[in-house]
């Protein structure tokens, strides 16, 4: 917005529509009469420049030697017809159409306009209403999934010691005498009388042998589980509060 301090730099330039087309030279610039601030601006239109429309300067905005406002160039065009130079202000009426023709509220910017039928007055701004908003702040309270880590399965290998008890036997050879008797002695005295003989026993014996071979032992996988838990969020909230000032004649001793 173009305020105060810059009304002497902006006279004379030249004013373009949000399309950047040529709309004219700024002629004066008005200032609202409560807040000293600039209100609109006179943009010499029409043919030789002899036409002059009003424009409000809360949306225009200065780039260099160029001032820029949001409207069209045919919207200048059919902008009610206000004479410049009546008392060097604008009244109520002609602010509330030209406001009307751009799309804006009347009571966005500028000169006071009181609404009727209402008990007392806005010391701050133009009167509205026989009440005031208050207004307040709450807190909005969400959540957001992050990602807290990963975890991973991973298989190797490790060689154990492991030992386990085998039974083995052996065979161990043992000498058996036994006498003659009526039973044997057919059999003792079946060879020669007197030789030499050898006679011989095979041993054996079982030893412990170790092999391994691969088998399954389980399956391993991973999963997740949500546990949920209450948590605190804390924040600044800003609320308004509305008092009275003052004491009614009425009231006071």
């Amino acid at each position: 917005m173009i305020t105060t301090d810059a009304i002497p730099a902006v006279l004379g330039h030249t004013v373009y529509d949000s399309s950047h087309n040529k709309l004219g030279k700024i002629g004066q610039v008005y200032v609202d009469e409560t807040t000293g601030q600039p209100e609109w601006m006179t943009v010499n239109t029409g043919l030789f420049g002899t036409k002059e429309t009003f424009v409000p300067l809360e949306p225009a905005e200065v780039q260099g030697d160029e001032v820029m406002v949001p409207f069209q160039k045919e919207q200048l065009k059919d902008a009610p017809a206000v004479d410049p130079k009546a008392g060097g202000q604008l009244s109520q009426e002609d602010e509330v159409r030209l406001y009307e023709h751009y799309g804006m509220s009347s009571g966005t910017t500028g000169t006071r306009r009181d609404a009727p039928d209402t008990v007392g007055r806005d010391t701050s701004g133009p009167t509205t209403d026989d009440a005031m908003t208050r207004s307040e702040e709450r807190l909005r309270v969400g959540k957001e999934t992050r990602e807290t880590g990963r975890v991973r399965l991973r298989k190797y290998v490790v060689t154990e010691e492991e030992q386990q008890t085998v039974p083995v036997r052996k065979e161990k050879v043992r000498v058996e005498r036994e006498p003659i008797t009526e039973e044997n002695i057919d059999r003792a005295a079946s060879g020669p009388e007197i030789s030499e003989e050898e006679h011989e026993v095979v041993l054996h014996e079982e030893r412990p042998v170790a092999a391994t071979e691969t088998v399954p032992a389980e399956r391993v996988r991973l999963s997740k589980d949500t546990e949920v838990q209450e948590e605190t969020v804390a924040g600044q909230v800003r609320k308004e509060r509305i008092e009275t000032e003052g004491t009614p004649e009425d009231e006071r001793s």
